[in-house]
Parts: C-alpha cells; structure tokens; sequence
C-alpha cells in the first residue's frame, strides 16, 4: 500500500474525480482521494492523495492558491465560465476595454471581503448541491462567504478578454472574479481559461504531468503534513499516548504548540498524527499508525 500526496498537474476535460478513479486503478487500492477540487476546464496543481495521506484532506486546502485566469467579455454564462449556457450577449464597441478603467476594477476586487459564489457550485442548499437545483431550472441564492485577495495582477488586456495573476485565499472563486469584474465595467463576462500554479506549499514546479508515469514517487505522510501545518516534537511519553489516540498535556512535546491551531505532531521528525487543544487538554484528531 502506498501513503503519500501526488502533486499532479491536471489537465482539462477532466473531472477531478476522474483524476481519482484513474489513479486507484494506477495503485491498484481504494483509499485515494483529493484535496482542492479543480472544474473540469481548469488546469494545474491538484493533489491526489493515498492511503493514510487521505486524512490530511482538511488540512491540504487550508492556504491560499494562486492562479493564472483568462476573463472573456461579451457575453455572460450560467456557470460564469464559457462551458456554461450563455444568458446574455452584447456586442464590444470598440475600445470598451479602457486600461484606466480594468486597473480601476481590479483595484475595488482588492478590497473584497465578501464574495458571492456561482450558482454553478457543489455548495449545499437545504442538503443539496447548487449546480443540481440550477439544472432542474432553479436559481438558487447563496449567501456571500468571507474571501480574502492577496494579489491580483494585470498580466495582458486584449479587445475582449484580459489575462491576470490572482493570489486569493481558500474559498475564493475564480469565476465569480471574472463575473464580478464584467459587472463593474458594465459588460457580460465570463471565465475563459484557468490554471493553478500553486496551492498552498505544492507549486506547479513540482507537479507530476498526467498521467502519472510507473516511476512517479509521492511526498511523503511527513512532507505533505509539514508544507500545511505548523509541527510540534513529541516527547517518547508524548508518542505513546498520541498513538494510542490518548490526551496529550503540554509538558509530552518538546515544546508545546501553539493551542489556537491544529498541528503536525511529529516522533523524530516524523508524522505521528494531527491535533489541537481542545477544552482543557490537546487530543488527537488525525492519527497515523504504520501500515
């Protein structure tokens, strides 16, 4: 059995769950999952996780990710991307794509701090997913979610469709980015291309091409765990208790973690489990035993 994160670079056309089902038939075993779900005309780093790697999932994502986005204007889709059904066209003149104006809009998305998801989304309404009461034409109204933008860059404006650099934090749609800016310079607009360079600690410098070849090797329970949380040493006695998923007290780590986050709990530098203070003592919430 394996244990480990593929860091892979996705390729489009594909689901990511496709991505899942091909590589259990690639390790031949059932416990592999992902982290940081990517839609199927998207591209780049995706991590596919496997065996006791799949535990990590909650963690993984936690980061902010960086992207590389093609907005189109003229037209406006139900999915905010071109993949959609178009709901509203017109015609650029020409020039509508002023340089003042773009620079203006992407400094007022800067400030953002709220952000309205697409209706086209796996968020649940009343136990159900968006994109499903979309589909049985339903418009389903979802609630803004705190968002944060690190970085948004001009990389290249064009007639009708501008390239950017977007840096954003967990939970941040790229799609309604390009939505949003069409809505501030008063044109319909669209997502036409998308590519993640990087999620987190995992770059798309060190991603494997899909599909994966027989030599690809993953990062290790270790590794992977170190790039998303902060780490804490275990004391021998710490150790023992962490594996038999018992409370851990402040004086079994070689320095106690800080208590208002989970952390990577490490024996000799390696990954024992994840956990957190909770109450009045720090319990275990992940735990990783040898297989």
């Amino acid at each position: 059995m394996i244990d480990g994160v593929f860091v892979v670079d996705k390729p489009g056309g594909a689901t990511s769950h496709d991505l899942v089902a091909r590589l259990r038939k690639h390790l031949g075993m059932r416990a592999v999952g992902h982290a940081g779900t990517l839609d199927p005309m998207a591209t780049g780093v995706l991590l596919l996780l496997a065996g006791e790697a799949t535990k990590l999932s909650p963690y993984l994502t936690l980061e902010h990710k960086t992207y590389l986005a093609e907005v189109r204007f003229g037209f406006a889709t139900d999915s905010d991307d071109v993949e959609g059904h178009v709901v509203r066209e017109s015609p650029l003149p020409p020039g509508a794509l002023q340089h003042d104006a773009v620079l203006a809009a992407l400094a007022a998305e800067r400030e953002r701090t709220l952000q309205t998801p697409p209706a086209v989304s796996a968020i649940q309404i009343g136990g159900e997913r968006a994109y499903r009461l979309v589909r049985r034409g339903e418009t389903p109204v979802l609630e803004p979610r705190a968002v944060r933008v690190l970085r948004l860059e001009l990389r290249a404006l064009g007639s009708d469709r501008l390239e950017l650099e977007v840096t954003a934090s967990k939970g941040y749609y790229v799609r309604a980015l390009a939505r949003d800016l069409g809505e501030r310079l008063g044109l319909p607009a669209c997502l036409g291309a998308l590519r993640r360079t990087e999620s987190g600690g995992f770059s798309l410098a060190e991603a494997h091409a899909w599909p994966l070849a027989a030599s690809a090797v993953p990062l290790s329970l270790t590794e992977a765990a170190r790039r998303c949380l902060p780490t804490a040493e275990l004391t021998p006695n710490g150790a023992r208790r962490a594996k038999l998923g018992q409370a851990v007290a402040p004086d079994d780590f070689e320095v106690a973690p800080n208590p208002d986050v989970a952390s990577a709990w490490l024996e000799h530098g390696e990954l024992v489990a994840v956990g957190a203070l909770r109450e009045d003592a720090y319990r275990v919430l992940r735990g990783f035993g040898p297989r």
